[in-house]
């Protein structure tokens, strides 16, 4: 779990000498490794401006990332309703995050359970990402609405859920949103 650049740069520093160590021993390796960093504490999201320019690419790991930002065991049931993957905070952190790592050039893709929800889904890729990971069995029914969509309109719908300032709100936002794609969607992803 990265939290600061320091961490980065001796990752590198660590890698380049093993890279060197190889190369005296005649072991043959792939020179163009890159190195990304994993998002999933709120003290990387925050400066993620910074470790984009350390970075090859940025893995944003959504469960630890919501549970370390909103103080919040997601497999505590007397807590978990405080589990909030909506919650205003965590956009504005997967916003920055994203928007960083464009302006740095480099990539940006999202891992954990957020990315299972067709809706989650349908916001993510409105604020910016290409790339989610998820469970296999999940990928049609997310492709299929996500198809449904076109991306300026899922940047409009990310746009409206920005504005809103619980997760109770967005998630109504997501859900009329949703109710509002074609039923074609819904009947192909059953």
């Amino acid at each position: 779990m990265v939290s600061t650049v320091e961490e980065v740069r001796q990752f590198r520093a660590f890698a380049g000498e093993v890279m060197e160590e190889m190369e005296r021993e005649g072991v043959p390796f792939r020179r163009d490794v890159r190195l990304g960093v994993m998002i999933e504490v709120p003290g990387a999201a925050l400066i993620a401006d910074v470790l984009a320019r350390e970075a090859d690419f940025f893995s944003i790991g959504t469960n630890d990332l919501i549970q370390y930002s909103l103080a919040v065991d997601r497999n505590n049931e007397h807590v978990a309703n405080l589990y909030q993957p909506l919650h205003p905070a965590i956009l504005r952190m997967l916003r920055f995050v994203i928007d960083s790592g464009r302006a740095a050039g480099i990539e940006v893709s999202l891992c954990g359970e957020m990315a299972a929800d067709p809706r989650f889904a349908m916001l993510l890729v409105g604020l910016g990402l290409r790339r989610l990971s998820m469970s296999p069995r999940q990928i049609p029914e997310v492709k299929t609405w996500i198809r449904e969509a076109t991306v300026s309109g899922l940047a409009d719908l990310a746009a409206s859920c920005m504005e809103h300032s619980t997760a109770a709100e967005v998630q109504e936002n997501l859900d009329s949103y949703f109710g509002c794609l074609l039923p074609s969607a819904a009947s192909a992803s059953t």
